[in-house]
This record gives structure tokens, sequence and C-alpha cells, in this order.
């Protein structure tokens, strides 16, 4: 079985388009140059609209990224646990779409 950070870069590098890059020193992948994905604490952390934003908040464990760890989220950004890493390629697509403006 693969693990998470496997997982991630299959995803990500299966997106259209995308490329692998860093965000904050972590790891990501970008589409125009606009980071959709990236992968913190074994999660897959997503870029996502309202309806795909919150159908990633209801998953338990799920939560708003802080990359500092001091309290202050990105709103739009959804850390989302490998446990629920068979809903990430769908997550992932829907950011890559969001950042893409489409």
């Amino acid at each position: 079985m693969p693990d998470a950070e496997t997982r991630f870069h299959d995803i990500g590098s299966a997106i259209a388009g995308a490329t692998a890059s860093q965000m904050f020193g972590k790891k990501c992948y970008k589409k125009g140059g606009k980071a959709f994905v990236c992968f913190f604490e074994d999660c897959m952390v997503f870029k996502l609209p309202a309806e795909p934003h919150a159908a990633a908040m209801s998953l338990s464990g799920a939560k708003l990224f802080d990359p500092s760890g001091k309290g202050r989220p990105m709103k739009e950004w959804v850390q989302v646990p490998h446990s629920h890493h068979a809903r990430w390629a769908q997550f992932a697509a829907a950011a890559s779409s969001y950042v893409a403006g489409s």
C-alpha cells in the first residue's frame, strides 16, 4: 500500500499541466504558477471553493491549513488526513480547476 507522500505525488503529477514545486517549504503542485495542493503532516492539503471545501471539512480529522501552527489558518485551504486518501484525487481535481479559474 502506498504511503501518504507517494499518493500525494501520484495524484499531483496526474493533473494535466501541474508542476511540482514548493510552498512555505512544503512540497506542492502548481498550475499556471498557482499552488493548488500541498503535502503537510501526512495529509494532502487543497485550495478549494465553497462546495468541495464544505465536503472536505466534513471529513473526520480535516481542518483548515495552518502552516505556521500559530492559529492563523488559510481559509480556502483544507488539510485532509491520509485516512481519507480515497477522496484526495477528487479534491485535487476541484482544487486544480479552482486555481485555473474554471
